[in-house]
């Protein structure tokens, strides 16, 4: 963790207005974006947003510094944003499920977990600029226009390394494919 946002975390834990506000401006992208994906709406994001920093900072006292604060704070979100959807009734699972569907999808879950895992860590053998553009581009939803505005570069500057970042991505996950398929001795 950084000093400045340890500063800003010890400070949000003593109920600092101007620490909460700096967290606030620092953090409500990523999480807005995180909202925007259960929400129905932009509203309705701005409504689970609003919910997650009231739980992000009831519970700081539960956050561990050695651990990544945006993980955590994105952790809270999402869950925010689900018990948001519960309690209006819009969050339906269906439970009467036979026991040979229930594994079947144990597995299946298994598996994507573990493929979105691989895929994390080659995202993060990317180089700065290529992940930075990737994780606005791909995860974040921002258009080339934005990344460009936020990154300070030029639109063709980030659609190239949008470009460079899949082409690295394929190779990472080819190379994994091909190790995968190696016999054993």
């Amino acid at each position: 963790m950084d000093p400045f946002e340890r500063t800003l975390l010890e400070g949000c834990r003593r109920g600092e207005r101007q620490a909460q506000k700096e967290l606030y401006e620092q953090y409500k992208g990523l999480l807005f974006g995180v909202c925007l994906r259960y929400a129905a709406g932009k509203e309705e994001a701005e409504d689970m947003l609003q919910e997650g920093f009231i739980q992000i900072f009831r519970d700081l006292y539960r956050f561990q510094p050695n651990r990544p604060l945006a993980a955590w704070m994105y952790r809270v979100t999402a869950n925010a944003c689900l018990q948001y959807l519960r309690r209006h009734k819009r969050l339906k699972l269906f439970e009467n499920y036979p026991e040979e569907t229930v594994q079947q999808e144990e597995g299946a879950v298994e598996r994507e977990r573990e493929e979105v895992e691989n895929l994390l860590s080659f995202v993060q053998r990317l180089p700065d600029g290529q992940r930075a553009v990737f994780n606005l581009f791909a995860i974040e939803g921002y258009t080339h226009a934005e990344i460009a505005g936020i990154l300070g570069i030029s639109e063709s500057g980030s659609k190239s390394q949008l470009s460079r970042a899949r082409a690295a991505l394929r190779r990472m996950m080819l190379q994994k494919e091909k190790i995968n398929q190696e016999p054993c001795p």
